[in-house]
């Protein structure tokens, strides 16, 4: 046997999706994460998982990791001391920002920190010229000068950012040299290297986060090698990126930036995977972990990847899946707020000491914890059984709360679940709504520990009418890994009107890309026959502050390339806007090009129809208190693992496998598909 193993390590378990290439069988494992050291986590989950299948890691054929180091790391400011460098006069551009207030009218709103406090931030004399030409030689004894100075400081990362740098890469490259020179031990990470792309402020935020974490990443990374070479792995492990496609550990190191939404990006991989093979092209993912909910749109199968995103108020430009997120989890937090209304979340009971009901000390009634009241998770035992729970205490904690707002327990932890499902709501619909799409043109496919056991819900809010539950929900994002590529994602700015004048610049600014991307297909030992290359460019009207993806057809950039480029525009801006404005001048931006490595992915095969009749999955029934009936109601409870194709489950039921929990209301109906999938739908 050849086992692939994909390993996803979150915030409460870090979870394990093994697939043997000659069968085509599937194993899922999970294991508490371990916040302190996350390889140490990682490496038992590997061990462990591996032991249920009696294979040894030097039989691993594959390896993929999904972390949240970097991103936990940015939002705990556990990054290291950094030093700047910029252009003599921009000191200040990373406090100044743009003006932009997200909070206008609070007088009391706070700044998220500053990554480098501003002793650190050094300038030098030097200035490019907008086209890119030199207005002032970079000065190199002031730098040398600069560079000393903050020696002294013991800094361990440096980050470097010059006015124009993506146009013309000269001064930074010189910097560079003379920091090698002067800090040959300290992390350096300079503009060009990390966002070759327009827009100062976003540029030089990303170039300091990546610094910032860069040390960070780097102990992590080493740790987790010798880790893996100590069970005797011997391939390359490879690590999931912010846009769904895998790297070397050694990229990853370098560009720390690139790995901020590693964890969930493979979730929407997986299921854009699945949903393909289901039959369902329109998808809006639902992944809910036990801190936050994950949501993207997919249409026609695919997730647009957007160039820049705000993590937790700091700016990054960076290639990454349209991943919505928000602070709601199944250890999320419910409490009564100073207007003696009911809310739930941000705050996360996390993994230790986790929600109430895991009898380690929390008091604090999480939705974990309601779910346990209501019955709709087994009151007594989670995990597949290897996790035993405290329904008495999860009920202590939620009568506490149902006495501040003057509610009984059971109208209290329903509260919970539609607080926690409107905040649910209000994610999918910035996705979908907002952005000029109808939720109920898409099916909701629910995954994460938790996503199943919410999805019902959800889908009635939103009055969708179809809810796709994955075959191994719980560890999704770990077998996402299994079914995604190498990729790298290269940018360079041509700012100039879409006209005749434009052909040559853009010719050779895609001609520049692609040396680019054959070097790195060169680095990663990937052959012409796994070679992909996908073109868009960032385009918008002549005067707007905000850009539109659009893809460029393959060939020769020719006129008819620019016309194709112009009706994309339009389409686009007419999906998100509701209207084009005729006669406007368009705008170039930034082209960007995508270098995948195309790699054996874990295939799965329809299976037989065997029939509606579900009764042999059938392991229990009991009470579970549906809002419906505002009662507790007598409901079957079914296993996952003994469910065959074909077979309908009529709500109300309970679904239980040891990744996580399905929810069918007394109005749907669940229907396994060929390939295992659950199918839930409101009954005709």
């Amino acid at each position: 046997m050849t086992w692939r193993i994909g390993v996803d390590s979150g915030g409460t378990f870090t979870d394990v999706c093994l697939f043997d290439d000659e069968t085509g069988k599937v194993e899922i494992w999970k294991v508490s994460s371990t916040p302190d050291d996350p390889s140490r986590g990682i490496t038992q989950g590997v061990v462990e998982g591996l032991e249920q299948v009696g294979a040894e890691a030097s039989e691993l054929g594959f390896l993929g990791h999904g972390t949240t180091v970097a991103t936990n790391a940015l939002i705990e400011l556990r990054g290291v001391k950094t030093g700047l460098i910029v252009s003599d006069g921009f000191r200040d551009l990373l406090e100044i920002g743009r003006q932009k207030r997200p909070n206008l009218y609070d007088m009391f709103a706070e700044k998220p920190e500053q990554l480098v406090s501003r002793d650190l931030r050094r300038q030098v004399p030097e200035r490019l010229k907008f086209d890119g030409t030199v207005d002032v030689p970079l000065d190199v004894d002031a730098l040398r000068t600069e560079v000393r100075a903050l020696a002294k400081e013991d800094i361990k990362a440096l980050a470097v950012c010059f006015l124009y740098g993506f146009l013309n890469t000269e001064h930074e490259e010189m910097a560079k040299k003379v920091i090698a020179e002067e800090l040959p031990d300290v992390f350096v990470s300079t503009s060009h290297d990390v966002a070759p792309e327009f827009r100062e402020f976003e540029r030089l935020s990303t170039t300091v986060v990546n610094a910032y974490l860069g040390p960070v990443m780097q102990r992590y990374i080493r740790r987790l090698k010798d880790r893996l070479d100590e069970i005797g792995l011997k391939i390359a492990p490879q690590l999931t990126q912010s846009n769904g496609g895998v790297i070397g550990f050694d990229t990853a190191a370098d560009l720390p930036v690139r790995t901020v939404l590693s964890g969930p990006s493979t979730g929407v991989v997986a299921a854009q995977a699945i949903g393909k093979m289901a039959g369902f092209p329109n998808i809006i993912t639902f992944d809910v972990g036990g801190t936050s909910s994950d949501v993207a749109l997919l249409q026609n199968g695919v997730c647009q990847l957007t160039g820049e995103a705000d993590v937790h108020g700091y700016p990054i430009k960076a290639p990454m899946l349209d991943i919505h997120t928000v602070g709601a989890g199944g250890g999320s937090i419910a409490h009564v707020d100073t207007g003696g209304l009911l809310k739930v979340g941000p705050r996360s009971a996390g993994a230790n000491p986790g929600p109430v009901c895991y009898g380690l000390g929390s008091t604090e009634p999480t939705v974990t914890d309601a779910n346990i009241v209501l019955q709709t998770l087994n009151p007594v035992e989670i995990l597949g059984g290897r996790m035993k729970v405290r329904r008495d205490l999860a009920v202590e904690s939620v009568q506490r709360l149902a006495d501040k707002l003057g509610l009984d327990v059971m109208e209290t932890a329903q509260g919970i679940i539609s607080v926690v499902t409107a905040n649910m709501a209000k994610a999918i619909r910035v996705i979908s709504v907002q952005r000029g799409h109808d939720p109920r043109d898409y099916a909701l496919m629910a995954f994460g520990g938790a996503g199943p056991l919410h999805a019902a819900r959800l889908a009635r809010e939103l009055d969708m009418g179809k809810v796709i539950v994955p075959l191994t929900p719980g560890t999704l994002c770990a077998l996402g890994l299994l079914l995604t590529d190498l990729r790298a994602d290269f940018a360079v700015s041509r700012l100039m009107p879409l006209g005749c004048e434009a052909l040559g610049p853009v010719e050779t600014g895609y001609a520049e890309l692609q040396t680019q991307a054959a070097d790195w297909f060169d680095k990663e030992g990937i052959g012409a026959d796994r070679q992909v290359m996908t073109r868009t460019a960032d385009m918008r009207y002549m005067g707007q502050n905000y850009e539109l993806s659009v893809a460029v057809p393959a060939g020769p950039i020719t006129h008819d390339t620019f016309k194709a480029l112009e009706a994309g525009f339009e389409a686009a801006h007419k999906q998100r806007f509701g209207f084009v404005v005729e006669g406007e001048p368009i705008q170039l931006v930034t082209l960007r090009l995508e270098a995948a490595g195309i790699v054996k992915k874990a295939q799965f095969a329809a299976q037989e129809i065997e029939g509606e009749d579900p009764s042999a999955a059938q392991i229990d029934s009991r009470e579970v208190y549906m809002a419906e009936a505002k009662d507790f109601v007598p409901s079957p409870v079914y296993t996952r693992d003994r469910l065959r194709p074909g077979n309908v489950i009529h709500g109300p039921a309970i679904v239980e496998q040891m990744d996580t929990t399905t929810v069918i209301l007394p109005d749907m109906t669940g229907t396994v598909d060929p390939y295992l999938n659950l199918i839930l739908e409101v009954k005709a």
